[in-house]
C-alpha cells in the first residue's frame, strides 16, 4: 500500500489548492470585516446573544469564496464541480439575506431545496439505497424515491448545522469533526477524486476557526460565520457524505463508506435538532420557533463556561464520529450500527427532556425566591399568601426588572424559558 505521502504526490497542485483556499479564506476575512458594517451584515449584541460588540458575519462568504479559488488553482476540469458551486452560491446568497433582514422560513426552505435538486439531477450526487440497514445483507434500494430522500437528507442536514451554530466555534467545531471524518474515509478508500475539494473546505474552515473561537488573546469571536456559513458548510457537508456513501469513484475504488457510517459523522448535530425539535413539537409549539434548549443550551445552564461547553461538545461529536469509522473499519454490520445509533438517539433525547425540565424548575424556584425578596424589601405579600389577594405585581415586576437587568449584565446566558423566545 502507497504511503499518505506517496498518495498526496500523486494528485497534481493538491497543496497548490489548499494553500489558495487557507490564503484567499485568510485575506476575505480581513477585507470583508471593513466592508460588513457598511453592507449591515453584522450581528449586533442582545440579551440572548453571547456576544458584547457587533461582530461581523463574514465567515461563510469568506470560506466560499477561499474554497471557489482554490478549486480554480487546481489542474483537473471543472465541469463536474459547476454543481457544486451553483448549490453553494445559492444556500449562502440565500443565508446572506436572511443575516441581514431576517428571512421567511419558506424563502430558506425554498432555496435549500433548489440546492438539493441542484444536487441530485445537475450533480448526480443522489441517495440511491439506504445500505443493509434493516436485514444484514440486503440492501433497502430507493428507486424512485432516490432524488426526493436525497432533496430531503440534504434540507436537514443543512438545518441541522444552521441550528448547531450557538456558540463560538461551535458550528465550525462541527462541521470540522465532519470533515476529518470524511478526509480519513478519503484517505482509507483513495477517494483521489473528492480529495482535493474535502482538503481545501477543512483549510478554509480551519482558517475561520482561528478567528471564531475563544482564547487567551480574544475574548469572544471576532468573526462569525452567519446563516450563510453554516448553511453552506452544512450542504458541502451532505454533498461530500452522500458522494462518498452512494456514488462509485471515476477511478474504480467504489465506496469510501456505507451510509450508516455517514450518520454517526454527523450524529451530534442530527440528534441535537432532531431532539429539540421533537420536543417543541410534543409541547405544541413549532419546531422551527427558536428557544433556548440545545446541547450547549443545556451545557451553559449547567454553569459551564464557553470554552468548556466548546470542549465538551468537540469531545461529544469526537466519540461519535470515531465510532461510526471504528465501526466501518472493523466491517460491523450496518443493522447492529443502525440500532446503535437509534439507541443512542432515545437516551440522548430522554436525557435532554428530563435536563430541561429540571432547569425549568430550577427556574421557577429561582423566580419564587425574587418574588419572596420582593415581599420581604417592599413590605408586599408574597404570591402564596392569602391574606391579602396577593403581592403587588407592579413591584414585583419592578424587582424582577432590576434583577434581571443585574443578570444580564453580569452574564450572556439567561434563566431556561418556559416558553421559546426568539434568538
Amino acid at each position: 500500500m502507497d504511503s499518505f505521502t506517496d498518495f498526496f504526490l500523486k494528485l497534481n497542485h493538491l497543496w497548490l489548492g489548499v494553500t489558495v483556499s487557507a490564503v484567499v479564506t485568510l485575506v476575505m476575512i480581513f477585507v470583508l470585516k471593513r466592508i460588513a458594517p457598511n453592507i449591515g451584515l453584522v450581528d449586533a449584541p442582545g440579551m440572548h446573544r453571547g456576544h458584547s460588540r457587533t461582530t461581523p458575519l463574514i465567515g461563510g462568504i469568506a470560506m466560499f469564496v477561499g474554497i471557489m479559488f482554490g478549486a480554480l488553482s487546481l489542474d483537473v476540469p471543472l465541469a463536474g464541480m459547476r454543481a457544486f458551486f451553483a448549490g453553494c452560491a445559492v444556500v449562502l446568497i440565500i443565508g446572506m439575506l436572511d443575516d441581514m433582514k431576517e428571512l421567511p422560513t419558506v424563502s430558506r426552505f425554498a432555496a435549500q431545496i433548489i440546492a438539493g435538486l441542484m444536487m441530485a439531477l445537475w450533480g448526480g450526487v443522489t441517495l440511491e439505497n439506504l445500505g443493509s440497514i434493516i436485514f444484514h445483507n440486503h440492501t433497502a434500494l430507493l428507486g424512485f424515491w432516490s432524488v426526493p430522500l436525497t432533496v430531503f437528507a440534504c434540507v436537514g442536514l443543512i438545518n441541522a448545522f444552521n441550528m448547531s451554530d450557538g456558540t463560538d466555534g461551535q458550528g465550525g467545531i462541527l462541521v470540522m469533526v465532519a470533515l476529518v471524518g470524511v478526509m480519513l474515509s478519503v484517505f482509507i478508500s483513495k477517494r483521489t477524486d473528492i480529495l482535493p475539494l474535502v482538503a481545501m473546505t477543512t483549510a478554509s474552515v480551519a482558517i475561520f476557526l482561528c478567528f471564531n473561537l475563544r482564547g487567551p488573546w480574544r475574548r469572544q469571536a471576532s468573526v462569525f460565520m452567519g446563516d450563510a456559513g453554516s448553511m453552506l458548510l452544512g450542504f458541502i457537508v451532505c454533498w461530500y457524505l452522500v458522494s462518498l456513501s452512494h456514488s462509485q469513484s471515476p477511478n474504480g475504488t467504489g465506496l469510501a463508506i456505507r451510509p450508516v457510517t455517514a450518520l454517526w459523522l454527523v450524529a451530534l448535530p442530527l440528534m441535537d435538532t432532531i431532539t429539540v425539535m421533537l420536543r417543541r413539537i410534543l409541547e405544541g409549539g413549532s419546531p422551527f420557533k427558536a428557544d433556548r434548549t440545545h446541547y450547549h443550551h443545556l451545557l451553559r445552564a449547567a454553569d459551564l463556561g464557553i470554552n468548556e461547553t466548546i470542549a465538551v461538545i468537540t469531545v461529544t461529536a469526537i466519540n461519535f464520529a470515531g465510532f461510526g469509522l471504528v465501526g466501518e473499519a472493523y466491517g460491523v454490520s450496518e443493522p447492529v450500527m443502525f440500532y446503535t445509533f437509534l439507541f443512542v438517539f432515545l437516551i440522548w433525547f430522554c436525557g435532554t427532556y428530563f435536563a430541561i425540565s429540571a432547569f425549568r424548575q430550577a427556574d421557577n424556584d429561582f423566580i419564587a425566591m425574587r418574588d419572596r425578596r420582593a415581599s420581604d424589601r417592599d413590605g408586599i405579600p408574597a404570591s402564596g399568601d392569602r391574606r391579602s389577594g396577593g403581592p403587588d405585581r407592579r413591584k414585583v415586576a419592578r424587582y424582577v426588572k432590576e434583577e434581571t437587568a443585574a443578570e444580564d449584565a453580569d452574564a450572556n446566558v439567561g434563566p431556561m424559558p418556559d416558553k421559546p423566545v426568539e434568538s
